[in-house]
């Protein structure tokens, strides 16, 4: 009615990941992947969804399957 009552439209952005240890995770990042026996993973973007690139077999998983659940962050320790 007289478009008081407009929804805003959301705007779609990427999750923000963090690791096992509470540290910030962005694209490009190399890590080690604690499940799936996956070793050392690169974190890469398609669109808006995040995957962990296995550097040693290239088999791609999403960061859904990486989420603990007593703590929300990734089960992913961040190599520097």
């Amino acid at each position: 009615m007289f478009g008081l009552f407009k929804r805003k439209k959301k705007e779609k952005k990427a999750p923000q990941l963090l690791d096992i240890d509470g540290q910030l995770l962005v694209e490009g990042d190399r890590v080690e992947v604690l499940r799936y026996e996956l070793g050392e993973c690169t974190l890469t973007l398609d669109g808006f969804h995040f995957y962990y690139e296995s550097i040693a077999t290239g088999e791609k998983i999403s960061y859904a399957k990486m989420i603990d659940a007593s703590t929300e962050q990734q089960k992913v320790k961040k190599l520097s």
